[in-house]
């Protein structure tokens, strides 16, 4: 069955947020709507619907004008076997000793490496995604120079993937967070799927704004793989939180945008070690001084 897609985009979370609510009221009714910050710096957020009959374009001009948004893009949608497609184009990723694949890539785990699985249907987070590739590379790279992570947080686990890596190397509990509640039942249901039940404590929280973060504190190792805007907000929060001699892995930053994390991260006493350009995302490992 063909379904219609119909997309937009304005300047702001609050009007973006407020758009998306406002076209659950659509006839006909999307049988659903996403809102996403874009992730080239430009400010924008990006708002769509889908629906199984065409929408009425002039309902769809209407609220693009009242929400001082782009015209709208409306676009038929195949029919397509997603998890099956993902199936196909997601193939295992080597990241130093870690080996991320799928379930319907289990013959392939080679017998020396550290598996992590991710299912398919979670596309972001499975180490295909420039910044999940260098945050893992990063860990990889600090584990093999002599470090061990003994106290380790996952700020904005997301699938919890890196969570995951150092609870392989490492015999500690690992702390994870995310704001998403969904992302924290993932999470853990991840952890459960690689036999880390246990191993990793899973809170829904922003940034470290939770009593069983606050209670760990100090790490002495801290990823997160955000945003540049919370990472740059992070970044007072991190340097209390990060242990004398403590590193941090960041990531989910576009290359133009490396800069100014660094610079912010380094006014708070966090400094530069190491820099990894992936495509068009950097990750960069800082320690506190």
């Amino acid at each position: 069955m063909t379904t219609f897609s119909a997309i937009t985009t304005l300047t702001g979370k609050e009007p973006a947020e407020k758009m998306g609510l406002a076209m659950e009221n659509m006839i006909p009714e999307p049988t659903g709507i996403g809102v996403f910050e874009m992730e080239d710096g430009s400010g924008l957020w990006e708002v769509g619907g889908y629906f199984e009959e065409e929408p009425d374009e002039t309902e769809l001009a209407l609220l693009a004008a009242a929400f001082g948004a782009k015209a709208f893009v409306v676009s038929e949608v195949p029919e397509t076997d997603w998890v099956s497609y993902v199936k196909r184009e997601l193939t295992p990723v080597v990241a130093g000793r870690f080996f991320v694949y799928g379930s319907h890539d289990a013959d392939k785990v080679p017998e020396t490496c550290e598996p992590l699985l991710i299912e398919a249907a979670m596309a972001f987070g499975t180490g295909h995604h420039g910044t999940t590739l260098g945050c893992l590379k990063a860990l990889d790279r600090l584990e093999t120079a002599g470090f061990r992570g003994r106290n380790v947080a996952d700020i904005g686990c997301g699938t919890a993937v890196l969570a995951m890596a150092a609870a392989r190397i490492w015999p500690e509990q690992v702390i994870a967070s995310d704001i998403d509640e969904v992302a924290v039942d993932v999470a853990l249901a991840n952890a459960k799927a690689n036999d880390l039940e246990g191993r990793i404590h899973c809170v829904e929280a922003a940034g470290f704004d939770h009593p069983d973060l606050a209670a760990r504190a100090p790490y002495d190792l801290v990823f997160a793989n955000i945003l540049k805007g919370p990472l740059l907000d992070l970044a007072p929060n991190m340097a209390d939180h990060i242990a004398p001699t403590g590193y941090a892995i960041l990531s989910g930053l576009l290359v133009e945008q490396a800069d100014e994390v660094i610079a912010r991260y380094e006014s708070v006493g966090i400094k530069l070690v190491h820099r990894e350009d992936i495509g068009e995302w950097s990750t960069l490992t800082l320690q506190r001084a």
